[in-house]
């Protein structure tokens, strides 16, 4: 894809599943990956397998919820490489249970790791690409229309999708474009933990009748950072196999 090379791009939730898949996809085309997650351990094992074939990549600790470790994190990715290219809205967690069940500290919980971080991320990132321009990719999901279980990460994910569109409006005058992806059912350690009857609940629902690999999610994420997506802006793509309300 165009205009990736030598490009610097922070993913969020880096240390496993969509945002690993990503990190790995950018460095495939030539891009310099900070690997952004609390997974410690995981980003900097990533971050040594990737520069040890020939990509480069650094691992950054942050807790996505968090202003002051987005600022810290921001301030390590501009002393090392000197600017900001893009950025990937990955982390994300579910605490699921109806409504009635659901706790302050589950609401909570949710709503800073998959929308408020988002929202820091690109206070944080943006004034770094406002002179140069660049893309950033918020991950949504097909559960923005509402799930059972969900009230928290249904709104969130919905959240993020009119952050998407603000972020895109208002900073279209620098170059800056801001769009979402929302997967449907993708095989991750997040997927793999919902009980087996409810994700055959899904496969009947997908007319592909799959789940997605990480690997496809990437593929549309990074398309929207690169230079072929240079006029699409505001925009939230379903990667979903064709499943539909």
């Amino acid at each position: 894809m165009r205009g990736l090379t030598d490009r610097v791009f922070i993913v969020t939730g880096a240390a496993q599943g969509i945002g690993e898949a990503t990190a790995r996809r950018l460095n495939e085309e030539g891009a310099i990956v900070a690997l952004a997650d609390r997974n410690r351990v995981g980003i900097e094992a990533l971050a040594d397998e990737l520069s040890a074939a020939g990509g480069r990549a650094i691992g950054v600790t942050l807790d996505v919820s968090s202003r002051d470790e987005w600022m810290a994190g921001v301030g390590t990715v501009l002393g090392r490489f000197g600017r900001i290219d893009g950025l990937v809205n990955n982390a994300g967690v579910t605490r699921d249970r109806s409504l009635l069940k659901m706790t302050d500290e589950d609401w909570d919980l949710v709503i800073d790791v998959n929308l408020k971080s988002a929202w820091l991320g690109c206070q944080n990132v943006i004034p770094a690409m406002t002179a140069t321009g660049g893309s950033i990719v918020n991950l949504s999901s097909e559960s923005r229309w509402g799930a059972f279980g969900q009230a928290n990460y249904a709104s969130a994910k919905a959240g993020l999708v009119g952050l998407t569109r603000t972020v895109a409006v208002e900073h279209a005058r620098h170059n800056i474009r801001c769009n979402a992806v929302a997967p449907g059912a993708t095989s991750t350690p997040m997927v793999e933990a919902v009980p087996a009857q409810i994700r055959q609940g899904w496969l009947d629902a997908i007319p592909l009748r799959r789940e997605a690999e990480p690997s496809e999610i990437a593929a549309a994420i990074v398309y929207l950072l690169s230079g072929d997506a240079s006029y699409v802006t505001g925009q939230i793509l379903g990667v979903n196999g064709g499943s539909a309300l």
